[in-house]
């Protein structure tokens, strides 16, 4: 009796699945990834006795725009379509006297009944059909627990440090290789299969990407109150960072990266504040305006005194800029030394070579005389690099051969001539300065107060 029962189940079986199968997939909303194919079957349809996980030779398989279908058959793909449309599975190992060549079919439909007596009637295959979500999955939120370094360059003070960021925002992903998916993260399911299975994983190893993402777009010289303008360029970086993870393991990819607010720390914002601020004093008229702005206050301060009353007050202002050891006028004297050398360079070499001389005179006030050198162009008593009045250079020092090179030795470079006699022999390895009678040379140099020794002999 158990075999008749036996051959009876395997022939019902086989026989309830001979029917031709639909199957189809709800619409997939934003937080389902995956889901299981489902069986159309009405109340008023005869196909309702099939066994489960059973796909007949010549089912269709609906596929929405957005879904990836993927038929699996004892555990292993078999099938993958990601194009929108109607799909026919005319390879299936299960048979149907309803599709096909029907002699062909009558035998293997014998074939089928006479494997599945074997188990007792069952049939002993799994066979199933998932769909996949390939569209982008929207509103993942993330945050940063705890502070991310951020390097903050700005060439422009010399600025170059390391700050900690605390940025939130969301992020956006989509599956982009279903097989991968299927095979490394879900594998055979029969709920759906969910993204909150999955966004405690990604969220950790985002973060965990963030700090050399922040690292790179640092050293593109952008400013971290700058990094809500570079979201593109944050993605492309994290999915470069996580691609070995995301991509090549699961078969996901970053969409898009929105970041809502960056914020340092107070004290590092402070810090950079204070840095950006003294790094103005660095040009000499910003600093003298400063020092102007510094003893008007201190001036009002002083006036204002009523405990030791106006006198006192501005005796002690007095003192303090005095024991400064600076004030404005020098600093604004400075600056247009500044201006007038580095209008000087913007005009290259123009204007008359420059000769030097040892001594020149130059009214400052008192008439007296300054040791400098005199410009082509008229102008005396030129202390740097560049002449005062032209911006010319300041002519290289040494003698000039007969030949035509400018040398510094005793004999020339190019025809090794000698130096005539009479030129000076002495020039200060310090600052330059050369005496006019190079015989009798000064002990100390009266420019800078080096002595003259071994070394000053050119």
């Amino acid at each position: 009796m158990g075999l008749v029962k036996a051959i009876r189940g395997a022939a019902g079986t086989v026989l309830a699945d001979q029917w031709r199968e639909y199957f189809y997939c709800d619409a997939l909303g934003n937080d389902v990834l995956a889901v299981k194919g489902r069986k159309r079957v009405s109340g008023k349809g005869s196909n309702t006795k099939g066994v489960d996980n059973i796909i007949t030779n010549g089912s269709v398989v609906a596929v929405n725009k957005g879904q990836c279908m993927m038929i699996v058959d004892q555990g292993r793909v078999v099938e993958f379509c990601a194009e929108a449309g109607e799909f026919i599975y005319d390879s299936s190992s299960e048979p149907s006297l309803f599709y096909g060549d029907f002699g062909e079919s009558v035998g293997m439909t014998f074939a089928t009944v006479g494997r599945r007596f074997t188990f007792g009637g069952d049939a002993a295959k799994d066979q199933r059909i998932y769909f996949f979500n390939t569209k982008e999955i929207m509103g993942n939120k993330y945050g940063t627990a705890s502070p991310v370094p951020f390097r903050v360059v700005d060439a422009n003070i010399g600025l170059d440090m390391d700050i900690s960021l605390r940025c939130n925002g969301e992020y956006s992903y989509k599956i982009t290789d279903p097989m991968l998916f299927y095979a490394n993260v879900c594998g055979n399911f029969t709920e759906d299969y969910t993204r909150d299975n999955i966004d405690s994983q990604l969220k950790t190893e985002l973060l965990t990407a963030l700090q050399p993402a922040f690292a790179r777009i640092s050293e593109m010289g952008v400013r971290y109150s700058s990094i809500p303008k570079h979201t593109a360029e944050l993605a492309d970086i994290l999915n470069e960072e996580l691609s070995a993870k995301w991509s090549r393991l699961r078969g996901i990819s970053i969409v898009s990266f929105g970041v809502n607010a960056v914020k340092a720390s107070a004290e590092d914002e402070e810090m950079i504040k204070n840095l950006q601020r003294t790094a103005v004093y660095r040009n000499t008229d910003m600093a003298a305006a400063a020092l102007v702005d510094a003893q008007a206050d201190a001036m009002r301060s002083a006036a204002s005194n009523q405990g030791a009353g106006p006198v006192m007050g501005f005796a002690a202002m007095n003192m303090a800029n005095m024991a400064g050891g600076m004030n404005a006028n020098a600093l604004f004297q400075m600056g247009q030394q500044e201006n007038r050398v580095q209008a000087a360079g913007r005009q290259g070499n123009a204007g008359q070579p420059g000769t030097f001389s040892g001594t020149g005179r130059m009214p400052d006030g008192g008439g007296e005389t300054q040791t400098g050198w005199t410009c082509g162009c008229g102008a005396a008593g030129n202390t740097g690099k560049f002449c005062v009045e032209c911006g010319a250079p300041k002519p290289a020092a040494g003698w000039t051969c007969a030949c035509g090179a400018v040398n510094k030795g005793k004999f020339c470079s190019e025809c090794g001539k000698k130096k005539p006699e009479g030129e000076p022999l002495y020039r200060c390895d310090k600052c330059g300065w050369e005496p006019e009678d190079s015989k009798n040379p000064p002990k100390f140099c009266p420019e800078c107060g080096d002595p003259f020794n071994e070394g000053d002999i050119r």
